[in-house]
């Protein structure tokens, strides 16, 4: 059974070419590497650049597509499976549980609200799986000096910062996923007496 990578990317139609560009370097890596793909079944974006490079490198490709996204005729039709489902919360379960890894691409709201859900998850220890940040041309830098305030300011522990890795270049994604293979999740209470 194909190992399944979850891309969390952009819809947008409106990016610089160099995300587009990243976005099928990966789907072509997948490929090679034996990585499948389940993201959220569009056609744009760079949802739609990672697509099609992985389907037309020979490599599975699974969308999970809300209804009413389906509707606006914005689901890749060429997957080799295309799940349709209602709301965006049965989405993301269904992407999650078929994953075996998580990597982030730069985008919006969208793509940060679904990874910082699994880092919430790998947290909690309920997911125990590895996620990569693509900090593409230092798209994620400012995120990321967040995060150093927040293990600064105690929001959580030092073990939080080994629950993700992130990658300046879509090769380095790959032993990054490694990599954070072997991450494991302290209690996130400090003290709970």
């Amino acid at each position: 059974m194909t190992k399944l990578l979850c891309v969390y990317c952009a819809s947008s139609d409106r990016l610089d070419p160099k995300y587009y560009a990243a976005a099928a370097e990966l789907g072509r890596q997948m490929a090679m590497q034996g990585w499948g793909l389940v993201y959220g079944g569009g056609k744009t974006g760079t949802m739609g650049a990672v697509a099609r490079a992985v389907k037309q490198n020979g490599g599975r490709v699974v969308g999970v597509i809300p209804e009413f996204m389906k509707a606006r005729e914005l689901a890749y039709d060429e997957a080799d499976e295309l799940v349709t489902v209602i709301t965006m919360r049965e989405r993301k379960m269904m992407m999650e549980t078929r994953a075996d890894g998580f990597v982030t691409l730069p985008g919006g709201w969208g793509t940060l609200e679904e990874i910082l859900e699994i880092l919430t998850l790998r947290q909690l220890d309920v997911v125990k799986k590895p996620c990569v940040f693509l900090n593409q041309d230092g798209f994620y830098d400012d995120l990321l000096r967040l995060f150093d305030r927040m293990l600064a300011e105690k929001f959580f522990k030092p073990s939080n910062m080994e629950l993700f890795r992130v990658a300046k270049t879509v090769p380095e994604i790959f032993e990054q996923l490694e990599a954070g293979k072997t991450a494991k999740a302290e209690a996130k209470w400090f003290d709970t007496r």
